[in-house]
């Protein structure tokens, strides 16, 4: 963790928990996921300062809350794109608002969506991971449309 030298005081260790959390709550590691929130600190390291820049780089042992998903997993998700990659039982609607919709009009997918659904497959790069799902199994599909009028 890095921290500029206008920083350091009797609160160091605060900004630094601070700069911490800003810096990591919300990336994503191929290797241990998505750090959804810091809740513990262990360990705050001596700092070394970095040459012609007055920066100084603490070592910060810390505990988080990691979300990674994984195969045959059972998540809920909101729909951010529809594409063409048409379920057999839906057929893709293009216009203003593209959507999925079955053959009698009674099930809807659209952006913004909320659906459940099975993870049938990863693929995890250094800072992103990337799923494919269905909605084909037993209590999997819509759970509520935007588009629905109440």
């Amino acid at each position: 963790m890095q921290l500029h030298p206008r920083h350091f005081g009797r609160d160091l260790r605060d900004k630094l928990v601070a700069k911490l959390m800003k810096d990591v709550e919300g990336t994503c590691s191929g290797r241990h996921g998505f750090v959804v929130a810091i809740t513990g600190i262990e360990n705050v390291g001596k700092g070394l300062i970095r040459d012609g820049t007055g920066f100084v780089t603490f070592p910060v042992k810390y505990q988080c809350v990691a979300f990674r998903p994984f195969k045959g997993e059972i998540l809920e998700a909101v729909v951010t794109m529809v594409n063409k990659l048409i379920p057999d039982d839906m057929e893709f609607v293009s216009g203003d608002v593209p959507n999925y919709t079955t053959s009698d009009g009674s099930v809807k997918i659209q952006k913004d969506s909320e659906v459940r659904l099975k993870i049938i497959g990863t693929r995890v790069d250094a800072t992103e991971i990337f799923c494919i799902g269905t909605i084909k199994d037993d209590f999997l599909g819509v759970i509520s449309d935007p588009g629905a009028t109440s």
